[in-house]
């Protein structure tokens, strides 16, 4: 039974079973909720148990609308289903129908086309045709007007030309007699017959009469300013002669090229001009004269290109012959008279007015690129030009414009090529770096000349000689008869010096003249990259490389030769030739120390500077470095010789202070005076000079190189020692004084901080020892204490100097005894000391008293002669240290 029947619906209910509850978004929680809402209420309020009938009466009711509902809207859809396949059939054949219709109208359309094609076709056949015929009946009327001319040329008539020029019509009258003179002087060449001569003459005459007045009308629009009126002038001289007259007259009257201010020279009292000649102050960027002339061209160049547009009709060519006159008249004769100028003050002033120059020119040059007329649209309002029917390969014209960029750089070019061409601007250039090297190496040559006067050979003249062979060296290709000797001079002559005794006589040579320096060495290498520099602007790029090796010459004569050398070969004469009494002048470490500097500046100038500018070329590159290679190793070698005169005349000079020990000093008498003198009087001379050469050896080198230089002369001082003890006679009070030298001299080696020296002079302290021991203790302290391992027989030289020898020598021999077990270990410790002959049996027994690591000590004696300095394999210049 329905129990919507017996029970009604709620009426919210029901208007929430309407479509439109499902329409949009539909949640189906808060539907079943609306629809229970009103019956929890009423639960709530009625008391007692819940009672779920009205709640599935409610339901079930819902659940039986819905389903009428769904049936509706299910039909409905169905309906609206077959509505639409209906509608979609009904627009499918429609569109069958226009597709149809479509190409029925493409094919129609394609039938037409292919008739118009045809109907084209013949049209232009047809209109070749009369094309053709019209040509040929231009040219036949054309030919018979030239004859007909020509005929009244050969009467003296030209009243038809007179009449035809005066036509007004667009000045189309003028234009036609420029073609048909063009065409008569053409034919006038070429026809051989009777009266042709005289035809010929009237031609010509006619001819010349109709460009002057061209001209003429030309100048007379020109200085109007009226550029409509010269275009016109200048089109009709371009159908009479190719117009090159008409140009001409424009460059040649334009005021650019007139005026005269222009002509004068630069103004050389300016700071620019001052500041040229002068290699201690920086090259200047730009001369005021030329930047002023270069900002006129510029500004003028701009203005032109607008005029030469509007008049000319081939602008390209035109703007080309007025520039290549800019450079040929307007900056090639300022650049002539500033550098003539600069040339009578020095070669520096000349090359650096040459590289600023071509900087200048080089940035103007790329800014005059922009006006290639070529690349723009020639002017508008020109009117078309009829075709010439009789037009041949014979008309005459200024032809095609060239390139408008290479045109810019080969007039460039032409302006430097007589500054540069084959060998002139390296020679100049060689010239230059040799006449600075030389003035500013004047002084210190001088003071090595009078330094070594006692040598034949001149330093001076020898400077002179070697910049100047480096000069000549550096280009192979320089011209005949440049002897060595005529450089040399040249080289007299550019530096303002008459010769070597031109000494200012207020400015006396000082001693710090000679003392060369890292500052002179920069100057040189400033002044050497500013030469490159110029190379690099002013010369070819392939020949870069060739310049700087060259360049790299005369600066190796310079800076090492004449400069470096010098100074080493000074200091060694100074060491052959000096006073063995007189105190010891160790400056020359100072002159080692500069050179390793120079050095390594040099290297470092050449790896950073010099080789990368010989990238492009292998060969180059390779001989550069193997140039500086020789260049540093010929250095190095002079400075190894200096240095070892420097040891051997350290050594001389603490022979002669050991020379001057009195025989008393170690057999004096027991009175206040002896025991209050700390040392001896040598002994104090020795440990001054070990103390100055310690530092000077450190303020000058460092590293290996000192260690070694230190352990050289601190060994061969120990040989001197031993030979020294063997001398004197030292009696009990001596003895005190000699364990004081000893001492000192232990305690001055010390200092030097180097291990192999202290073992040495620790057996000299013991050594010494032995004439403080008493005779009764003589033999246990030889043989118990560090001197147990030597062979007694070998300590007798120096027993024998003890004043009580005689009385305790006959005890000593009684109770020697040799322990020849020790003689083959004695062997290593000996060979440690670097000693030989007698004084190695002295030592022999030491080897097993060594002191401190075996491993850090080795043949001293053997390395004095090796590696750079003479004193270690690792020393060198030039290398990090």
């Amino acid at each position: 039974m329905n129990s919507a029947g017996l029970y009604a619906m709620d009426p919210s209910v029901e208007s929430l079973l309407g479509t439109r509850t499902f329409e949009d978004q539909f949640d189906i929680k808060e539907f079943v909720s609306s629809i229970s809402e009103n019956l929890i209420l009423q639960s709530n309020q009625e008391p007692g148990p819940f009672d779920p009938r009205p709640f599935i009466r409610n339901f079930e009711a819902a659940v039986d609308m819905l389903l009428v509902i769904r049936k509706d809207i299910q039909k409905k859809t169905e309906m609206l289903e077959k509505s639409v396949k209906s509608a979609e059939e009904e627009y499918n054949q429609k569109m069958v129908d226009l597709n149809s219709g479509f190409e029925a109208v493409g094919r129609s359309f394609a039938a037409m086309e292919s008739k118009i094609t045809e109907v084209g076709r013949s049209a232009i056949r047809i209109g070749e045709q009369l094309e053709s015929v019209h040509l040929g009946r231009q040219r036949a009327q054309a030919a018979y007007d030239l004859f007909d001319h020509y005929n009244r040329l050969s009467r003296g008539d030209t009243s038809s030309l007179e009449t035809l020029k005066k036509e007004t019509k667009s000045r189309e009258g003028t234009r036609q007699v420029a073609i048909i003179l063009r065409r008569l002087n053409i034919v006038a060449k070429e026809v051989d017959v009777p009266g042709a001569d005289t035809t010929r003459e009237n031609i010509e005459r006619y001819c010349e009469k109709f460009e002057k007045d061209m001209l003429k009308l030309f100048d007379r629009y020109y200085r109007k300013g009226d550029p409509k009126m010269m275009a016109r002038c200048a089109q009709t001289l371009l159908e009479f002669n190719g117009g090159s007259s008409c140009v001409q007259m424009y460059v040649n009257q334009h005021d650019f090229f007139i005026s005269e201010s222009r002509v004068q020279g630069p103004d050389d009292t300016t700071v620019v001009w001052q500041s040229l000649p002068d290699p201690y102050a920086p090259a200047p960027k730009k001369e005021p004269g030329l930047s002023t002339i270069f900002a006129e061209i510029r500004a003028t160049v701009e203005q032109e290109a607008q005029i030469i547009q509007a008049v000319f009709p081939n602008p390209p060519i035109v703007m080309q012959v007025f520039l290549q006159r800019v450079f040929a008249q307007v900056i090639q004769q300022y650049l002539e008279v500033a550098l003539e100028n600069a040339s009578m003050m020095s070669n520096l002033a000349f090359l650096r007015m040459l590289n600023m120059a071509h900087i200048q020119t080089s940035a103007l040059v790329e800014d005059l690129k922009q006006f290639d007329l070529s690349t723009t649209i020639t002017r508008s309002n020109s009117a078309p030009v009829p075709s010439d029917p009789l037009a041949t390969a014979g008309s005459t014209g200024t032809g095609a414009a060239g390139p408008f960029g290479p045109m810019l750089d080969t007039a460039m070019e032409e302006i430097f090529v007589p500054h540069t061409e084959g060998t002139k601007y390296l020679e100049r250039e060689s010239k230059s770096l040799g006449e600075m090297y030389l003035n500013l190496l004047l002084r210190f040559t001088k003071y090595h000349e009078k330094a070594s006067k006692s040598k034949t050979s001149n330093l001076y003249g020898r400077l002179v000689t070697q910049l100047a062979n480096a000069a000549v060296t550096s280009s192979s290709n320089s011209a005949p008869g440049s002897t060595r000797a005529q450089a040399a001079a040249a080289f007299m002559k550019f530096s303002g010096i008459s010769g070597p005794q031109a000494e200012s006589e207020e400015d006396p040579i000082k001693e710090e003249d000679g003392a060369p320096s890292i500052e002179v060495a920069e100057t040189m290498l400033k002044w050497h990259a500013e030469a490159i520099g110029r190379c690099v602007e002013i010369g070819p790029a392939s020949e870069v490389p060739k310049h700087a090796l060259s360049l790299l010459r005369v600066l190796a004569e310079a800076l090492g030769r004449s400069y470096i050398e010098v100074a080493i070969e000074t200091a060694q004469n100074r060491l052959e030739s000096r006073d063995t009494k007189a105190e010891l002048d160790l400056s020359g470490l100072v002159i080692i120390r500069c050179t390793d500097l120079i050095c390594h500046l040099w290297q470092q100038y050449i790896n950073i500077a010099l080789l990368p500018l010989a990238s492009t070329s292998v060969t180059l590159r390779r001989e550069m470095s193997i140039f500086s290679s020789q260049t540093i190793s010929r250095i190095e070698g002079a400075a190894n010789t200096l240095m070892q005169k420097i040891i051997d005349a350290v050594l001389v000079y603490l022979a002669s202070q050991l020379s001057k020990q009195k025989k008393n000093d170690f057999k004096p008498r027991n009175d206040d005076l002896s025991f209050a003198r700390v040392n001896t009087d040598p002994c104090t001379g020795c440990c001054e000079m070990l103390e100055r050469f310690r530092d000077a050896a450190k303020d000058n080198t460092s590293g290996k190189n000192l260690e070694y230089l230190l352990t050289e002369v601190g060994t061969s001082f120990h040989s001197l020692l031993l030979e020294h003890l063997r001398k004197f006679s030292v009696n009990e009070t001596g003895g005190i004084m000699l364990a004081k030298d000893l001492k000192s001299y232990q305690d001055t080696i010390a200092t030097y901080n180097v291990a192999a020296l202290d073992e040495r002079y620790e057996f000299l302290r013991q050594l010494g020892n032995v004439f403080l021991v008493p005779a009764q203790s003589l033999k246990s302290f030889v043989t118990e204490s560090y001197l147990g391992r030597i062979d007694a027989q070998l300590l007798r030289p120096y027993l024998a100097q003890r004043s009580d020898w005689n009385q305790t020598e006959r005890g000593y021999d009684g109770e020697a005894t040799v322990a020849d077990a020790n003689d083959a270990s004695s062997r290593g410790f000996k060979e440690r000391l670097g000693v030989s002959g007698k004084l190695a049996a002295v030592v022999q027994e030491l080897d097993n008293l060594r002191v401190g690591d075996e491993g850090n000590m080795s043949g001293l004696a053997s390395q004095r002669n090796s590696g750079a300095f003479g004193l270690s394999p690792n020393m060198s210049f030039g290398a990090e240290r």
